[in-house]
C-alpha cells in the first residue's frame, strides 16, 4: 500500500474519507473549545499528513496554546505534515518519523488531553486494537479526550471497540452513524491516566488492503 497516495482521497469532496476527515476535524474543534485553560498537550498516532489536528489548529482561537506531537512512519506523510505546520506558523508542533505504536515516542507530551487514533483500528488485528486501547489510559489525562476511526464494514468491531474504552474508564460522548460508510468515536476519559509503560509496542500496522481488502481504516 502508497501511503501517501492514499491521502489522495481526503482531497475528493464526497468521499468516504473525505466525510471522515470533516467529522474528526469537527469532534477535534469540539475538544479544543471544550479544554481547559492553559497549555494543551495532544497526541496523534499514525498521523499521516496531520490533516485531521493541523486543519483546525491553523484558524482555532487556543492554536498558541496547543502542544502537539504527531507520529508517522512514512516520511514523505510526515514531510507533508511539517510542511503544512510551519505554513500555518504552527511552532509548537512537532512531528516525528517512527513507529506510532512505540509508547516511548509520547513520554515527553502525555499525558494528553487529546489522543487522535485516527486511521489505525481497521488497520490492525483486533487483539492489537484491545492492547491500544487498553493503553489509552497511559496516553490520555483524566477528563481528556480520545478519538478514533473504525470502518464498518464486517466485521464491524465498532460497538466491541466502544465496549473495551468502557471497560477503561473511557465514557462515549459521539459515535457517528451506523450508515455514515465509515465509523469515527468520541471518548472521555473519566478514569485516573497511568504512568507510561517504557519499552511496549502496542500493535503491527498490517494495512486494511491485507487484513479485510480495500476499506478505509
Amino acid at each position: 500500500m502508497d501511503w501517501s497516495a492514499w491521502h489522495e482521497q481526503y482531497d475528493v469532496a464526497d468521499s468516504t474519507l473525505a466525510r471522515r476527515l470533516r467529522a474528526v476535524q469537527e469532534h477535534v474543534r469540539q475538544a479544543l473549545d471544550g479544554a481547559p485553560a492553559g497549555e494543551l498537550n495532544v497526541v496523534s498516532l499514525c498521523a499521516g499528513e496531520g490533516r485531521d489536528l493541523l486543519e483546525v489548529l491553523a484558524d482555532h482561537p487556543r492554536r498558541d496554546d496547543v502542544r502537539a506531537l504527531l507520529v508517522e512512519l512514512d516520511p514523505r506523510n510526515a514531510a507533508v505534515a511539517r510542511r503544512a505546520a510551519a505554513s500555518a506558523g504552527l511552532h509548537r508542533v512537532e512531528v516525528v518519523t517512527g513507529d506510532a505504536s512505540l509508547l516511548d515516542h509520547y513520554a515527553t507530551l502525555v499525558p494528553a488531553h487529546l489522543v487522535l487514533a485516527c486511521g489505525i483500528f481497521g488497520n490492525i488485528t483486533a487483539a492489537d486494537i484491545e492492547r491500544t486501547v487498553a493503553a489509552c489510559d497511559q496516553l490520555c489525562r483524566s477528563d481528556g479526550t480520545v478519538i478514533w476511526t473504525r470502518h464498518r464494514e464486517a466485521p464491524d468491531l465498532v460497538p466491541q471497540i466502544c465496549a473495551w474504552f468502557e471497560e477503561r474508564g473511557f465514557e462515549l460522548r459521539w459515535l457517528s452513524p451506523a450508515d455514515a460508510g465509515f465509523g469515527v468515536g468520541v471518548q472521555r476519559f473519566t478514569g485516573t491516566q497511568q504512568p507510561l509503560q517504557r519499552g511496549v509496542r502496542l500493535f503491527e500496522f498490517v494495512g486494511y488492503d491485507v487484513l479485510r481488502g480495500d476499506r478505509p481504516g
